[in-house]
């Protein structure tokens, strides 16, 4: 089994499955390769299982939109987002500074420590369940700016499938 080694002043041994499938371990200095070269044959199965779970994301990744279709996200996002953020703040007891749309392409919103709102227009790819999901998941960052158990509690309040709705987002 190929993989690239990256050694560095580290004390442990890890495993990783870079996006383009890649994989990839990382080493203390003082290593022997051989023992690399056995860690790695012992852990076959859950870098097998690993890259196949990539490759499966991978596959259900929305494909990149042309630049048309992004002009009409944006306009569906600016015209839709704002009347969902007013719908679940009202329902969530929160007040919210400014909603804004950007072109993120690692996530789909984020909230900031003033209580802004922002949305990547990527996120009008999903479905509705999906879309109501992310609203509700950065309105309950301004009760807890955090991702703690109280923080899920929040979310799991006002959406209680939100972790098959996460799954289905996650690539």
């Amino acid at each position: 089994m190929s993989y690239r080694l990256i050694r560095s002043k580290r004390k442990s041994i890890s495993i990783e499955i870079s996006p383009e499938l890649e994989v990839i371990v990382r080493a203390p200095l003082y290593m022997k390769q051989r023992d690399i070269d056995k860690f790695v044959y012992d852990h076959r199965e859950w870098i097998i299982k690993h890259t196949e779970l990539r490759k499966q994301r991978l596959a259900n990744r929305p494909k990149e939109p042309t630049l048309q279709e992004i002009a009409d996200l944006k306009l569906m996002a600016k015209e839709i987002l704002p009347l969902k953020v007013d719908y679940f703040s009202d329902i969530m007891g929160v007040d919210v500074k400014s909603v804004k749309i950007t072109s993120a392409k690692k996530r789909l919103g984020s909230c900031s420590a003033d209580n802004g709102i922002c949305f990547s227009y990527r996120v009008m790819m999903y479905d509705n369940d999906i879309i109501d999901y992310v609203v509700i998941h950065e309105l309950a960052h301004i009760i807890e700016h955090n991702h703690s158990k109280r923080f899920y509690d929040t979310v799991r309040k006002y959406c209680p499938d939100y972790k098959d709705r996460e799954r289905r987002i996650k690539w």
